[in-house]
């Protein structure tokens, strides 16, 4: 029986691109809670040292809960710069959540404390004055996207299940995350919306009543 061959891929392979040109701080941005009903949508920049290679390190929603929160240990640890930007649930309504995707994207670069010579961005553009790269899946094809979804889905995550579970322990948003699931639907349903729901994302929910749970 013959062995298959193993395709290993190559996380850095945007990043060496970019060292070939002689730019040594890049910046991978990413974001984390665009499809939530409640709270903010959080972005995170994260500037590794040149060569670093962190094994492992992948699109955070491919880890688990108990590897992502080592990673981002590592990855605090590692880092030579890291930002992290928020906006809320009032704001996305306001601008919709790409806009409000890309404003916390633009907030985590500003935070770096580190000026990055190149950004690596998943699937975004970034309203920055900085060469930039929009790279779809990039969470799962660049090692510093992936740095970043880490960063930003553990960050959420911590506030999801400390202060916004402890704001609002009804709503169980310590166990979705603010995501459409059928108990955060109900709760709503029952209790109303909080301040920090999208009102834009809520429309069909609060006019679906009574169909909305027989699908």
């Amino acid at each position: 029986m013959e062995d298959k061959e193993v395709v290993v891929k190559d996380m850095l392979n945007y990043e060496k691109k970019c060292w070939e040109q002689s730019c040594e701080r890049i910046a991978g941005i990413d974001e984390v809670g665009r499809g939530c009903l409640f709270g903010d949508v959080v972005a995170a920049a994260v500037i590794l040292p040149v060569g670093e290679l962190l094994e492992g390190v992948d699109d955070s929603k491919k880890l688990t809960d108990k590897k992502r929160e080592a990673y981002y240990e590592l990855i605090m640890e590692k880092a030579i710069a890291i930002g992290v930007g928020y906006v809320d649930s009032r704001t996305i309504d306001e601008i919709n959540i790409k806009q409000a995707a890309r404003l916390a994207m633009k907030q985590a670069i500003e935070a770096l404390s580190v000026s990055p010579d190149y950004l690596l961005v998943d699937a975004e553009k970034v309203d920055v004055p900085i060469p930039q790269l929009s790279i779809i899946k990039g969470d799962a094809n660049s090692q510093s996207i992936a740095a970043a979804s880490i960063i930003a889905k553990v960050t959420r995550d911590r506030l999801c299940k400390g202060e916004w579970d402890a704001k609002y322990p009804e709503y169980g948003i310590g166990i979705h995350k603010g995501y459409a699931t059928k108990l955060h639907r109900e709760q709503i349903l029952a209790l109303g919306p909080t301040e920090m729901h999208r009102r834009s994302f809520l429309g069909n929910l609060l006019t679906e009543q009574p169909t909305l749970f027989d699908l």
